[in-house]
């Protein structure tokens, strides 16, 4: 895989623009992660909105530029829709504007050009802009995602169904067990302190080939679900206690090391 110094457009994001005073503290109320640092200064964070059961409903990068009057999200267009609606109904009489930027998604590998951010997810996604110029997408995201097991909306991450927890978020910068309160908090809170995780998304090895959603079967019993694959390996969400003989469909699977 290349590793260019460009960036690449990404044409299956859009970015809205945050305005008013209780921009924060509005955001810092519905989602995963803490806002607070990014009201101190310029930044990015990744984060989630979920429902009250502490379900997923979508992701999304909450990005502080140098101007400090507003912030931008960059949300997957296949959720944008509903995500919106959604946060205008939370927003109440909350002073908070939500409305469509003109910005185009830019994302790279190498160096990182100026007015950038680095990806908060893993140093492995290289870095994101807005507004910046970009080529056709050539990057192979999925190979990069599958290596460090980063799971991707609509497909990994699926809405009303999957969990932070078990899908990395923790691992990957996306959510805060020490800011306050946000709708799904205590769910999450729970799975993080009072049980142990059985089930979750893994990379794992893979002779052959499978549609995405795939379910997976160790024997003959369920062992859970084949997501993204690329170069002999997968993404899959699957209960630890069923890691072996493992099949999706004529693929088998085996654990990485």
């Amino acid at each position: 895989m290349t590793n260019p110094s460009f960036g690449e457009t990404a044409p299956d994001r859009q970015v809205w623009t945050v305005t008013g005073k209780d921009r924060v503290s509005f955001l810092q109320g519905l989602i995963s992660n803490d806002m607070l640092p990014l009201d101190r200064a310029p930044g990015i964070l990744w984060a989630a909105l979920l429902t009250a059961q502490g379900k997923y409903l979508a992701d999304f990068f909450v990005i502080r530029p140098d101007d400090d009057d507003h912030l931008l999200i960059d949300i997957k267009t296949s959720v944008a829709a509903d995500t919106l609606r959604r946060l205008t109904l939370y927003r109440l009489r909350a002073d908070v504007q939500i409305t469509p930027a003109d910005l185009t998604v830019t994302r790279g590998l190498g160096a990182a050009p100026p007015g950038s951010w680095a990806d908060p997810r893993h140093p492995g996604l290289g870095w994101r802009g807005y507004g910046l110029p970009g080529t056709e997408p050539v990057i192979d995201w999925d190979a990069i995602r599958v290596a460090h097991c980063i799971p991707e909306t609509g497909i990994e991450l699926v809405p009303n169904d999957s969990y932070l927890l078990e899908s990395g978020f923790e691992r990957l910068q996306g959510v805060d067990f020490r800011k306050g309160c946000y709708v799904g908090q205590e769910v999450t809170a729970r799975m993080k302190h009072k049980t142990e995780l059985k089930k979750g998304l893994v990379t794992v090895a893979i002779d052959g080939a499978a549609p995405v959603g795939t379910p997976i079967l160790s024997g003959e019993k369920e062992a859970g679900t084949l997501f993204t694959q690329s170069g002999g390996r997968a993404i899959a969400w699957l209960r630890f206690d069923r890691m072996q003989e493992m099949t999706a469909g004529s693929a088998r699977l085996h654990p990485v090391a």
